[in-house]
């Protein structure tokens, strides 16, 4: 069970209790806002990594970003080491930072609100040889300040603690070679 932090309150909640309590928190926030300012539509959605479910990020996504500012959201809190390549799969159709004719690809200059709806659930690759998988839930729509960023962190986990292999207490360094090491 992991827990993480609330962006908009600070407040600490477990893995399963968070997607909740950002729908509440949003709401409050939603409340508070001038009612002058234009709105526009925005996705509440939640990120986690397909084989390390422990790592999660709860977004607030407007409805007009595109697939490749998301990407470039990702990469930046999550995944860039170098450039590699990526690709979103939504409704059997995948979007590529660098599409390829052969593959049906189509290009990330879509925005979100021409390809997601409430309930969805889609993927995203980066990195094609050691592959990151992610997936991806859009939980709900609702109406944000015309004011807000394309994409804003609501809540992301709190990082997993990871064990030394030998001695078993916290790790001081952690080897990201090692971990392909199938002789340790």
């Amino acid at each position: 069970q992991t827990v993480g932090r609330c962006a908009l309150c600070e407040g600490t909640f477990a893995k399963r209790a968070m997607t909740k309590h950002v729908q509440a928190c949003l709401a409050a926030h939603a409340a508070t806002a001038p009612a002058k300012s234009a709105k526009k539509p925005a996705f509440h959605l939640v990120v986690e990594g397909r084989y390390a479910p422990e790592y999660w990020l709860h977004l607030q996504v407007r409805a007009d970003a595109t697939l490749e500012r998301l990407d470039g959201f990702l990469r930046h809190i999550w995944l860039e080491c170098c450039g590699h390549m990526s690709a979103f799969n939504i409704a059997g159709q995948r979007y590529a930072v660098a599409p390829m004719a052969e593959m049906d690809d189509l290009p990330m200059d879509r925005t979100l609100g021409r390809l997601l709806t409430s309930g969805m659930q889609f993927g995203y690759e980066y990195d094609f040889g050691s592959t990151t998988e992610l997936g991806l839930k859009v939980v709900s729509e609702h109406l944000v300040a015309g004011k807000t960023k394309p994409v804003e962190l609501l809540a992301r986990n709190d990082p997993p603690p990871i064990t030394c292999a030998v001695c078993g207490k916290p790790a001081q360094v952690v080897c990201t070679e090692c971990a392909y090491d199938v002789s340790a």
